[in-house]
């Protein structure tokens, strides 16, 4: 098999989501909570970590989820990757924990508006958000 150095082989397209390169996208492994119907997760899903209160479980949902009785959701992370979430077992994914994001490409959930205490959460962790114009 002979291979040409003057041919494409793959292209990576640029999805905007990432601004800039400084604070680094730091990759990390996140487990997402299993759904009520099945779903998929696109990249660049702001997720919520159900880190606190007695129904507290350490699993992610997709920030906007109304939190159960006796737990307490704060925006954590991006999804680094679309994943489909079932309605049978959680799911292990891939999240940014840092780096620098365009506003207008993350996803919440539908009906949703981001905070600027989400906004914060994001920022203590290592996450910048910015307003990115698409040319």
């Amino acid at each position: 098999m002979s291979k040409r150095l003057d041919e494409n082989i793959g292209a990576v397209e640029y999805d905007g989501l990432i601004v800039n390169n400084v604070p680094v996208a730091d990759v990390f492994s996140v487990t997402i909570r299993k759904e009520t119907a099945a779903t998929v997760l696109k990249r660049g899903t702001v997720l919520a970590l159900s880190g606190s209160g007695t129904a507290a479980d350490g699993c992610m949902v997709i920030l906007g989820t109304t939190a159960a009785s006796n737990e307490v959701l704060s925006a954590n992370c991006v999804l680094a990757d679309d994943v489909e979430v079932g309605t049978n077992a959680n799911v292990t994914a891939l999240a940014y924990r840092t780096g620098h994001f365009a506003r207008n490409k993350l996803i919440v959930k539908n009906g949703y508006t981001m905070t600027a205490t989400d906004e914060e959460e994001l920022r203590k962790g290592g996450i910048l958000l910015s307003d990115a114009i698409e040319y």
